[in-house]
């Protein structure tokens, strides 16, 4: 398997900038200091768009040579509710950044909780970036309340074996609802066309 780049994107304690921490740079942390030692704190990077409507986590995508997604990884990011409350990490391959898949996780929030996001850019597909996306939740409901009230407009399927029911959203959309004590957690899953 091959090391990938981690690009960490988070949220300050203020909410008004992100965080950006290079691997680089905690690889040579972790080499050059002793596991006892204090590390050293990455510089803030705005959270807003630039005035051409770029988030931070299509900039540093493009930065690393990621380009033939950054406009996707721009939209569907947007999308997803990327803000300043909002954290991201983004999987940059070691080589041929705009060659190949490109994995980013996101923390996002909701209203009943965090949300955990896990979004997949493929350069050079016919759209010119494909794009899938997992958006897992918990919710404080049974399983048919959260169907009912936050995905009315899907086609309950039924069971998808036994504990986890399927919810159809056509060709590109299904969300998956699965007990989880006394609630549920859906995970909406999404290609983008």
């Amino acid at each position: 398997m091959l090391p990938s780049r981690l690009f960490f994107l988070g949220s300050v304690i203020t909410g008004a900038a992100l965080l950006l921490c290079s691997p680089a740079m905690a690889q040579a942390t972790a080499q050059a200091a002793p596991q006892d030692a204090p590390q050293p704190v990455p510089q803030p990077v705005p959270a807003a768009a630039d005035p051409g409507g770029v988030n931070a986590i299509a900039r540093v995508a493009a930065q690393q040579g990621v380009l033939a997604c950054a406009s996707r990884i721009n939209l569907v990011t947007n999308f997803l509710g990327f803000n300043a409350q909002a954290a991201a990490m983004l999987m940059v391959p070691p080589s041929q950044v705009d060659q190949r898949l490109l994995p980013l996780i996101m923390e996002t929030a909701t209203e009943s909780g965090p949300a955990y996001v896990s979004a997949t850019f493929a350069p050079n597909q016919g759209n010119g970036c494909g794009a899938t996306y997992d958006a897992v939740v918990y919710w404080p409901l049974a399983c048919e309340a959260v169907a009912t009230k936050q995905f009315a407009t899907l086609k309950n399927v039924g069971p998808l074996k036994k504990g986890i029911t399927l919810l159809d959203g056509g060709v590109a959309l299904k969300v998956f609802l699965m007990p989880a004590g006394s609630g549920c957690v859906s995970i909406k899953k999404e290609m983008v066309l």
